[in-house]
């Protein structure tokens, strides 16, 4: 088996496609008899004449034409993965798999992906989005996600975060309700029956239960639901109000009015990733946090 130095490869190709030395020579920038050199040690090394010598012209035989045709395509190839992994590794190209909670699908998610698309189109994102808090964060330590948005929340060893923003939370009233022309007091709900977030796997159940009672009152809970759709339309359906992320107010639904509260409460919305994922996450986070912060807001 022959291996082949790629310098002498495209050294005899830039002969062949200009048929002469010295213009070569300039092209690889090279002297002239070191380039000769080259050729002939490279046609000592795989025993066959490439060039025909015989006139003032460079010529190619019948093997060195064979071999140029088939050398452009090796060069062309191999420029390619170089190319592509230095892309790899400056995380422009590659696929990043990020999970995020059912909140931040309406404004920041869809925002992302475009975003992505744009300055990275070579990156591929594999999105799974409407988990909890708990599934991002089990999903990262298991390594089955690369990055993850959620709520803060217990976070495995090799997994680092980031505060994306501290999101305000808004009351979601049934179309007219009487404090939908707000700003809503809290503790005027206090009769209210709500529909919440599952208590035992939502960071935004523990929300809604430390507000209230912050407001003097604890909620009469009268459904829990996974999914922040299904949550927004219960409320429109009348069965109860809520308190959700501002970030919800993107979905609109009939029967649904977004009000903010009075006396203002927030929840942290954080950007989680694995220490040992892609290059590219850095990138995807940074821009995330860009996203979640326009400027002039």
């Amino acid at each position: 088996m022959t291996t082949l130095d790629l310098r002498k490869l495209r050294a005899f190709v830039y002969v062949a496609e200009e048929r002469h030395f010295g213009r070569a020579a300039e092209r690889l920038f090279v002297a002239q008899p070191a380039l000769s050199q080259t050729i002939k040690a490279l046609e000592a090394q795989i025993g066959v004449q490439l060039l025909d010598r015989s006139t003032r012209r460079v010529d190619l035989t019948p093997a060195g034409a064979r071999l140029l045709e088939r050398a452009h395509g090796i060069l062309d190839a191999i420029d390619d993965a170089v190319a592509e992994a230095r892309r790899i590794d400056a995380g422009e190209q590659g696929s990043l798999r990020l999970g995020f909670i059912g909140s931040a699908s309406f404004g920041l998610m869809p925002a992302l992906a475009r975003a992505v698309g744009d300055a990275l189109p070579l990156l591929q994102l594999d999105l799974t989005g409407d988990l909890l808090s708990p599934e991002v964060a089990a999903r990262l330590a298991d390594g089955s996600l690369d990055v993850g948005v959620l709520r803060p929340f217990d976070l495995a060893p090799g997994v680092s975060s980031r505060v994306l923003r501290s999101e305000p939370l808004v009351a979601a009233l049934p179309t007219g309700h009487p404090a939908a022309s707000g700003p809503v007091v809290l503790g005027d709900l206090a009769d209210e029956p709500f529909i919440s977030y599952q208590a035992r796997a939502s960071a935004m159940a523990s929300a809604l239960v430390a507000a209230c009672r912050a407001a003097g009152f604890t909620p009469m809970i009268r459904t829990e639901v996974r999914e922040t759709a299904t949550l927004v339309a219960f409320v429109a359906s009348g069965q109860g109000v809520a308190l959700v992320p501002q970030g919800v107010a993107h979905l609109q639904i009939p029967g649904v009015e977004y009000v903010p509260l009075a006396d203002e409460v927030t929840i942290d919305l954080i950007a989680a990733w694995r220490t040992d994922a892609p290059a590219t996450v850095e990138r995807v986070v940074d821009r995330l946090v860009e996203l979640a912060n326009p400027a002039g807001t």
